[in-house]
């Protein structure tokens, strides 16, 4: 994308309304038109509650729009994918909002009409209306000017108007209120001193020991067996660590409905068809109104060779000016290419310009419209060139007069621009001709005048075109891929039945089962992809059902829904893989400090472990992965009591990788070089306060209520 389109983009972006609240990052866009999508077919209830109070469907849906749209203008693609993004992030959003206003109400506060007007008409104004009463002669923020379009849309504006622009002021006074919230969290963060010297004299501290060890892998897992009781007596004492959420478990197979052989061969015949049409082709307008002449891949100037990334690159750059190459295959596309022209160029350019534009874009709609014909642009633009020219100093007149936001604070200018960034035009002028020339160039913007100061480097800059062919699935592909999956899944009708089917029917084929999990409201399937559709018909159906095939990307998916989970706790099945390991650990810790028995030096623990041998560990620190020991706090811990220099620990010690004995040789003290104290309390409190994060704290403890499966 060119320097000029970026502009362009930029512009767009300007007309939308960002407002970043701190923590929540709430996103509000085209506050003057409210064009929400209509609830079609859709609940009009709650979407969720926090705490008791509603999150309406209507008010939900109309901020998914706007995320949404805000999303289009950043470049992400419209699709499945990036409108649950969307739904996801407003759903945090809104339930930070929740919180937060109930957090503001409790404690006061609260905006002022005097502050909201210095919000809105003050020094620190918010961007976006700084962006669209600026004083096109001074640069300047009027606020003048923007509190009468304000008065004039409160007065006489439409309903929709009214209600969307309440809804922006809302948003900014929740922004400040957020402000003085945190304000008030992060300077209540206090870091003691007694805090800081315990964590230095702790940090200095560096022990000697002498050990032995018996891992719990000398003991083979079949000898300890721990019970279903056991198991679930240990997920009652916790129960946190054992939480699970609601989802369906389910394993699932796949046939692929991408392109087949013959869908590549009918694309590559029908670009094979246009070839002769394309060697034809004299001029860019021409190339762009052919069928398979895509924007993207066509560029209306010179590129540098440097800059054209495919791995056919060699074969087209050698192809004789002229000619076309193809049709070559990258992806699942085939094209043709063909090099229009070749010459030495340099590699980059730094340009100063200043734009007169003959279209600006519209802050409501977002679409641009003219604001000059072409003749009294350029006459403006070279009755500029002109005053440059008798000497007029280009920095002040490119603050004045020029339309461009990316450039007219800085010059009007752009350093180390590449070949390929401009719009065609503009590219071509300041590659093709030496430093040092000016000239008025015409671009879909306007007219610009430039001056190339400087250029780099040397090599050889084509003009390409390029014409492409998407291969497609025929209906003939598909409908065998879904006639195969509908027969599978015509042949499994419960878990058995399916595991049967597949190793009988689809695993001598190489066709892989998978397995998988997804709660209600996902829509992205670890090895799938996203659908949420998929996901909808897991949830309608039960536990040993086997689905309908849902097509998800390319692959129709036959699944069987193996295991139906609740919130709440795991069952013992469920939590014996994680519960199981730790109990059997403890039960061989046991069974070792059975036969090491009562600690008296460490030669009689050795013996009785089997002859092990006494290890010496040097330079272990009370905090940090200690490589000689690894991690094992309780180890470390009982080196480090006082109680225990110069002795052996009166107890063999349950690790987290085996059992310990251990004499604790020495323990020294090593200077602390961290700065001073002073300097170490206010570099904690300062990380402190920059990872205050109440909304985490706000939300464990409240109720929240989720309905967004029904909606979406």
């Amino acid at each position: 994308m060119s320097i000029i389109q970026s502009i362009r983009d930029k512009g767009a972006r300007i007309t939308v309304v960002i407002i970043a609240i701190a923590l929540v990052g709430f996103i509000l866009t085209d506050y003057f038109q409210s064009q929400g999508r209509t609830a079609g077919g859709r609940n009009s209830d709650a979407v969720g509650k926090v705490n008791g109070r509603n999150i309406s469907f209507a008010d939900f849906n109309a901020k998914v729009d706007q995320a949404e749209e805000s999303y289009r203008q950043q470049g992400y693609p419209a699709n499945e994918g990036s409108t649950q993004m969307a739904i996801d992030n407003t759903w945090e959003q809104e339930i930070a909002r929740v919180l937060l206003e109930d957090e503001f109400s409790k404690l006061g506060i609260a905006v002022s009409k005097k502050e909201l007007g210095d919000i809105l008409y003050g020094p620190n104004a918010p961007a976006d209306l700084k962006s669209q009463f600026t004083d096109q002669t001074t640069g300047q923020y009027n606020p003048v000017q923007a509190k009468q379009q304000i008065d004039q849309i409160l007065k006489k504006g439409t309903p929709e108007q009214k209600a969307s622009f309440n809804n922006y002021i809302n948003q900014l006074i929740l922004q400040r209120q957020n402000e003085k919230y945190m304000a008030m969290v992060s300077n209540s963060t206090n870091v003691p001193r007694w805090f800081v010297e315990k964590q230095n004299a702790d940090a200095s501290q560096m022990a000697r020991v002498s050990l032995v060890k018996e891992y719990y892998s000398a003991i083979p897992d079949s000898a300890v067996k721990v019970s279903d009781k056991e198991i679930a007596d240990y997920i009652s004492k916790n129960k946190k660590d054992f939480e699970q959420k609601e989802s369906r478990e389910f394993s699932y197979v796949t046939f692929n409905a991408s392109p087949a052989a013959v869908d590549s061969a009918e694309a590559k015949n029908k670009l094979l068809q246009l070839k002769a049409a394309f060697d034809t082709v004299k001029s860019f307008q021409e190339l762009m109104s052919m069928e398979g002449a895509d924007p993207m891949l066509n560029y209306e100037g010179f590129k540098s060779g440097n800059s054209f990334v495919s791995a056919y690159k060699d074969s087209i750059l050698k192809t004789p000016v002229g000619s076309v190459f193809g049709p070559y295959l990258e992806g699942n596309v085939y094209k043709l290419a063909k090099i229009d022209a070749a010459r030495t160029m340099p590699d980059t350019a730094k340009v100063r310009h200043i734009l007169v534009a003959t279209s600006q874009t519209d802050p409501q709609s977002g679409q641009t419209y003219p604001v000059r014909d072409t003749a009294t642009a350029y006459k403006l633009a070279d009755s500029l060139r002109q005053a440059i020219a008798r000497g007029a100093n280009f920095d002040s007149i490119c603050a004045k007069f020029s339309e461009d936001p990316g450039s007219k604070d800085k010059g009007g200018i752009y350093d180390d621009v590449y070949s390929g960034r401009m719009v065609g035009t503009f590219n071509d002028y300041i590659f093709l001709n030496p430093v040092g020339s000016k000239g008025i160039v015409k671009t879909d913007f306007g007219y610009h005048y430039i001056e190339i100061l400087s250029q780099k480097g040397s090599g050889t800059g084509y003009k390409m075109s390029f014409l492409s062919r998407e291969i497609v699935v025929s209906p003939d592909t598909d409908n065998n891929a879904n006639n195969l999956a509908n027969l599978f899944a015509g042949d499994s009708r419960d878990i058995k039945s399916f595991d049967e089917n597949y190793e009988k029917t689809l695993k001598p084929k190489g066709i892989i089962k998978g397995i998988g999990a997804a709660g209600p409201r996902d829509g992205q399937i670890t090895g799938l992809g996203y659908s949420r559709e998929f996901v909808r018909s897991l949830y309608e159906a039960k536990k040993g059902q086997v689905m309908k095939p849902v097509k998800v990307g390319d692959n129709y998916v036959v699944a069987v829904v193996t295991d139906v989970l609740s919130d709440g706790t795991m069952s013992v099945a469920k939590a014996r893989p994680t519960a199981e390991a730790v109990l059997r650990n403890k039960k061989k810790a046991e069974l070792l400090k059975q036969k090491v028995g009562k600690v008296s030096t460490l030669e009689a623990a050795a013996t009785a472990l089997g002859g092990k041998q006494i290890e010496t560990v040097d330079s272990i620190r009370i905090s940090g992965n200690n490589a000689s020991l690894g991690y094992e706090p309780r180890v470390t811990g009982a080196i480090f009591n006082p109680a225990n220099k110069g002795k052996v620990v009166a107890e063999a010690l349950e690790g987290q990788s085996g059992v310990f004995v251990v004499r604790v040789d020495n323990v020294t003290a090593t200077a602390v070089t961290a700065g001073s104290v002073a300097d170490q309390r206010k570099a904690q409190a300062d990380q402190k306060k920059g990872q205050a994060n109440p909304i985490s704290a706000l939300k464990n403890a409240a109720t929240i209520k989720d309905y967004r499966e029904k909606h979406y």
